[in-house]
């Protein structure tokens, strides 16, 4: 038997027959061996044991006892593959979940999910997103003109969600980058708008219909249609998307000035600059985890009930972080928002 755990069942014996509690034998070996402790459970069945007339500090033979668990073994698996669940690693190591939990939780491991590469910055790209950021934050006095941003973006919806693996990393480290998934044979395009109030107008793409110049005008198209509908009282529309080649178009952006709607600056490359990619999409690919869609329809009613669900704060709030994470960029002298 491991002399350590020898150590410890003595001072058990002894804190027994002192006449302790199992409770109290369980701080105070707490407070002599720190973390190598066993659980107050642990302390419990060997005080019931001592009441039964048995003294012995021997493990009692158990068949298809599992082995003990190797640490060294342990941190092998860890480091070949980081994102195998505690499941996966009691499988291959003979051990339970349990168990493997709690040694990983010694070793100083946590769980993390690996953060998104949207893409390499060029020393340009950092320079450029620094020097619209910085004019972003100088333009108004106060920040009510957000009020008058729409902003509006793509995401692939698909109808099988499987989860993100997280992994085990130790105390200060960082996750290793998930690569973006590839090609998915079944998914449908999901185009919106919204504003600090919530969703003003959003569309499903059928098939393989993807965003052109065409299309995207006639979604613009709707979108003002909406906007009268929904929004009377708006005035000015600053409308905030990205760089995408359908959005920067000439005939795009004269349908925009003939709407006098004003684009606010975007540095390309820049998800972490677009509320969409930053607050609403995060929370709906949470939101969609795990779930399974039969059809258009079923997935569409789904959205409709997440979007609903969420309060006018939410919404709010996805828009008016944008200056603070203005600030973060022009601190990060250009680099990714962690």
């Amino acid at each position: 038997m491991d002399f350590e755990k020898y150590r410890i069942r003595t001072c058990l014996l002894y804190e027994f027959q002192l006449g302790h509690s199992a409770a109290l034998a369980h701080r105070n070996v707490v407070t002599v061996f720190g973390q190598e402790s066993p659980s107050e459970r642990t302390c419990r069945d060997w005080f019931a044991k001592f009441k039964s007339g048995d003294f012995s500090l021997e493990d009692n033979e158990r068949s298809g006892r599992p082995p003990e668990l190797n640490d060294e073994a342990l941190l092998e698996l860890v480091k070949s593959n980081s994102r195998l669940s505690t499941t996966e690693m009691a499988t291959t190591l003979r051990s339970s979940h349990a168990t493997i939990s709690r040694h990983l939780l010694v070793l100083g491991f946590k769980q993390k999910y690996g953060k998104w590469l949207p893409h390499q910055l060029t020393d340009d790209q950092r320079e450029t997103r620094v020097t619209i950021c910085t004019s972003l934050l100088t333009r108004r006095r106060t920040t009510q003109w957000l009020r008058n941003v729409i902003t509006g973006d793509e995401k692939w919806v698909l109808y099988i969600n499987h989860s993100r693996k997280r992994q085990w990393v130790q105390a200060g480290e960082r996750a290793l980058p998930d690569e973006s998934p590839g090609p998915h044979p079944k998914k449908i395009m999901l185009s919106i708008f919204w504003d600090y109030k919530g969703v003003i107008w959003y569309e499903l793409l059928d098939g393989d219909t993807r965003i052109n110049g065409h299309i995207y005008r006639l979604q613009l198209q709707r979108l003002k249609a909406k906007l009268k509908e929904m929004r009377p009282d708006r005035g000015r529309v600053i409308l905030l998307h990205d760089n995408a080649k359908p959005h920067t178009a000439i005939k795009t952006r004269n349908r925009l000035t003939n709407y006098k709607w004003e684009v606010l600056p975007h540095p390309p490359y820049s998800p972490d600059l677009a509320p969409s990619d930053y607050h609403l999409f995060l929370s709906l690919s949470s939101f969609l985890k795990e779930k399974v869609y039969d059809d258009k329809e079923h997935l569409k009613n789904d959205l409709d009930t997440f979007f609903s669900s969420k309060p006018k704060e939410f919404y709010a709030r996805g828009i008016f972080m944008l200056p603070e994470r203005w600030s973060q960029v022009v601190e990060l002298d250009g680099h990714y928002i962690d």
